[in-house]
C-alpha cells in the first residue's frame, strides 16, 4: 500500500537501520532518512534510505535534541515517524522525548523503566520477578575487579553492563563479550578492559553449552496502550565471530514457541513495556529451558527476519503510532531463511545437519532473503559494496571464527 503522508526518520546508519528503510519501502514504497553519528556502508548509495545529517557528537544530550529540532524545521510539511535504532539512540530518545513530542510522531517508555531494564543487573532482577530463566551471574567494578570470586565453574563469559560506554573504549584485541577459559585468562581479559575508558560494571556469567543454533532471539511489539501485538521468534544458525560483531545474528530460520511467547506477553504488559524489544537468549539442553542474556530496548540488527517471513515491522509501528489501530497479539510464525553473509558460509559453519537440511529446503522454494541485497535498492556501487562486504565474510569467519579470548 503506497503512502507519502508521512516521514520515516531513523536514528543510525547501521544494518539495522538499513532493514528499518527496506521494511517501510517494502510496505509503503517509502523512501526514508537517517540522521546519525557516522554513515556506515550498508547505507550509502541507497535509493531506499538517505543519512542526510551526519553529527559526530549526537550522543551529547543538547546536541541530539538540537540537531532533530533544527531537521525538524526544515522537514514540516508531514509527520515525522521517529525511529531510534541503536541502543545510544533510544536512551537519548526516552531521555530527551518532552522536548521533542511537539515535533515527531513516536512512542517510548519513560527513563526510570529504561534504567531497569537497560543495566543488566537490574534486569536480572526483573527477569526473576516474572519467572525467566538466566544463567548465574556476578558482577565486577573496576575498584573490586581483582577480588571478584565466582560460584560457578569455567567457561566464563564476559561482557559489559553499559554497552554505549564500552562501544567508545578502546583497547587491543576488544571483542564484543570475550570467554574465558581459566581464572588466568579471566584476569588478564578483566585487566585489560579496566585498563582502558571503560570503568562500568562488567557482567560474568556461566556459559551455556551448545554452539550457536543454541541461540534464540525474539522480537515484539507493544503498543502504546501496553499491550503485545507482535511477537516473533528466531532460531540463529550463525552469529558473527569478528571481535566487533560477537553475538551479533549472522543467519537465522524463523521458530515458534507458544509458552515462551505467552511468558514474554505477560513480562512485557506486566512492567508496561511500549514500542520493540529484542530479546538474546539460549536453549540449554541440561534442563531444557531458555536462559535470558538481555533485552534491547529497540529492534534487533538482525529484526528483518520478521520482516521476511511476512510480518512487516514498519506497518505494525504505523498502525500504532500513527492510525491508532487496536490491532490484537500476532505469533509470528511463518519460516524463512534471513541471512547477512553467504549461503557457503551458513553451510560450511552450521553443524547441525537438520538446520542445514531445512535451510536448503527454505532455499529451494524461495524462501530465503539477504538483508543487505535488495531488488528494489540495485545499483552499480551498492552491487559492489554488496560483493566486497560477502567476501569480507569469508575472511572473518576463516580468522576469528570460535575466537573469544583475548587474542587476535
Amino acid at each position: 500500500m503506497k503512502r507519502d503522508d508521512f516521514l520515516p526518520v531513523l536514528l543510525g546508519s547501521d544494518i539495522n537501520v538499513y532493514g528499518m528503510a527496506r521494511s517501510f519501502h517494502e510496505e509503503y514504497r517509502l523512501c526514508s532518512v537517517a540522521i546519525g553519528k557516522g554513515i556506515l556502508g550498508v547505507c550509502q548509495n541507497s535509493k531506499i534510505v538517505h543519512v542526510e545529517v551526519v553529527e559526530p557528537n549526537i550522543e551529547d544530550d543538547e546536541v541530539f535534541v538540537k540537531t532533530l529540532i533544527a531537521f525538524a524545521e526544515k522537514h514540516n510539511s508531514k509527520p515525522l515517524l521517529l525511529v531510534p535504532c541503536g541502543d545510544n539512540y533510544i536512551k537519548l530518545l526516552v531521555r530527551n522525548q518532552d522536548k521533542l513530542r511537539a515535533l515527531y510522531r513516536f512512542e517510548c517508555i519513560d527513563e526510570a523503566l529504561l534504567m531497569r531494564l537497560s543495566i543488566k543487573e537490574s534486569f536480572y532482577e526483573v527477569c526473576e520477578a516474572h519467572g525467566f530463566s538466566f544463567p548465574k551471574t556476578a558482577a565486577c567494578t573496576a575498584e573490586n575487579y581483582r577480588e571478584v570470586k565466582l560460584d560457578f565453574d569455567f567457561p566464563v563469559i564476559i561482557k559489559p553492563s553499559n554497552s554505549v560506554a564500552y562501544w567508545n573504549a578502546s583497547f587491543p584485541h576488544k571483542k564484543k563479550v570475550f570467554i574465558a577459559e581459566s581464572k588466568a585468562e579471566l584476569d588478564s581479559i578483566l585487566e585489560a578492559i579496566y585498563s582502558s575508558s571503560y570503568q562500568d560494571h562488567l557482567i560474568l556469567q556461566e556459559y551455556i553449552p551448545g554452539d550457536d543454533s543454541n541461540m534464540r532471539v525474539m522480537n515484539c511489539f507493544c503498543g502504546k496502550d501496553k499491550k503485545v501485538k507482535l511477537i516473533a521468534l528466531g532460531n540463529a544458525l550463525l552469529e558473527e565471530h569478528s571481535p566487533e560483531g560477537i553475538g551479533s545474528y549472522a543467519a537465522i530460520i524463523n521458530g515458534y514457541d507458544e509458552e515462551l511467547s505467552e511468558m514474554m506477553k505477560s513480562f512485557l504488559e506486566g512492567i508496561g513495556y511500549v514500542g520493540f524489544a529484542n530479546f538474546d537468549m539460549k536453549y540449554d539442553n541440561r534442563d531444557g529451558t531458555y536462559k535470558l542474556f538481555e533485552m534491547n530496548l529497540r529492534q534487533g540488527r538482525s529484526s528483518f527476519f520478521v520482516t521476511a517471513a511476512g510480518y512487516n515491522l514498519a506497518k505494525w509501528l504505523v498502525e500504532d503510532v500513527l492510525d491508532d489501530a487496536d490491532a490484537s497479539l500476532t505469533i509470528a510464525h511463518e519460516r524463512v531463511l534471513w541471512s547477512i553473509i553467504p549461503k557457503r558460509i551458513i553451510f560450511k559453519y552450521v553443524r547441525d545437519e537438520k538446520l542445514k537440511a531445512e535451510a536448503r529446503e527454505l532455499i529451494k522454494t524461495g524462501k530465503y532473503v539477504q538483508s543487505y541485497y535488495y531488488s528494489g535498492d540495485r545499483n552499480l556501487k551498492r552491487w559492489v559494496a554488496y560483493v566486497r562486504n560477502q567476501l569480507n565474510y569469508f575472511d572473518k569467519y576463516k580468522k576469528y571464527f570460535g575466537n573469544k579470548s583475548l587474542k587476535g
